[in-house]
């Protein structure tokens, strides 16, 4: 599991974690992390002072593996904090406010993909795993925390159950919403799914929009070690001039590009526990990632 995370105040909202209550049933939060992935979560830190913070990991003893693994919204909200805070031990961090006035936070990420007063979807991606601190040596992991509007952190629940504290292991059922996660078509005429085009065993596990042209789509086979990448057009008449690459660190970049009707790629290429980075674009819309998703 991951080092200990040391658990820091932020302004106005914090309070004593005294009589902790539940969160509001008008919202279903989901494990923060792209559909049908597999996280352990731990409370057992020294620094979780109040007891409910979660450390998540892909496995009890991965390290620093998880380093640049997606993190998603685990509820629609509006972001409320994204920045790098010095003065504690968060680093990199993305607080969410919730319809009901909770607030998710996100700590000690390696990057950050939304801006304070972005509304997002639940699922949308809001940065990537690490271990950013400004005190504290980690190894890298997701501190994730659920406060109430007075800042209180109370029991995390996912999927409409509460998670059973001190440990568990979690499958995301995050599959919805944001256009970074689920398997749903393209909209607007294109009948493909990128599982369809990537081929059977293929899991889709992050993705970005293309301004609403379509989007890009990461996807990965655990059982061979592939990743794939694949643009969709929402649109399904005509054709665009669209690309989809996926480049394997230490390797050449692969690229399908041309005038197509429904989609670029499929780029496929073993990648087991290392980096990619991978993109594509319709038009002159285009989305290009760091290197992430090195476990």
């Amino acid at each position: 599991m991951a080092s200990a995370c040391a658990t820091a105040v932020l302004p106005l909202l914090w309070t004593s974690p005294a009589s902790a209550s539940t969160a509001s049933a008008g919202v279903t939060y989901q494990l923060p992390f792209p559909c049908g992935e597999k996280w352990v979560g731990s409370s057992k830190s020294s620094a979780h002072t109040a007891g409910y913070e979660i450390d998540f990991n892909g496995s009890a003893t991965d390290g620093d593996a998880d380093l640049g693994r997606t993190v998603v919204a685990a509820a629609a909200g509006k972001v409320v904090m994204s920045e790098y805070r010095t003065t504690d031990g968060f680093g990199n961090v993305v607080k969410i406010q919730h319809s009901d006035g909770t607030v998710t936070l996100y700590a000690h990420l390696n990057s950050r993909s939304v801006a304070k007063g972005a509304s997002v979807k639940q699922g949308q991606k809001i940065g990537t795993v690490g271990k950013t601190s400004a005190k504290y040596k980690l190894a890298a992991h997701l501190h994730y925390e659920l406060r109430t509007s007075a800042g209180k952190i109370i029991p995390a629940t996912f999927n409409g159950t509460k998670f059973s504290y001190p440990n568990q292991t979690l499958t995301s059922k995050n599959c919805g919403g944001g256009g970074t996660t689920g398997q749903k078509p393209a909209t607007g005429g294109n009948k493909y799914t990128a599982t369809q085009v990537c081929g059977a065993g293929f899991k889709e596990i992050d993705s970005a929009t293309l301004k609403g042209q379509g989007r890009v789509v990461l996807l990965y086979n655990a059982s061979t070690g592939q990743n794939c990448v694949v643009t969709l057009r929402n649109n399904g008449s005509g054709k665009a001039n669209m690309t989809a690459y996926l480049e394997v660190k230490g390797k050449k970049r692969q690229t399908d590009k041309g005038s197509f009707q429904y989609y670029a790629g499929p780029i496929r290429a073993a990648a087991k526990s290392t980096c990619v980075k991978w993109g594509g674009s319709i038009g002159s819309t285009k989305y290009d990632s760091p290197f992430e998703h090195c476990g």
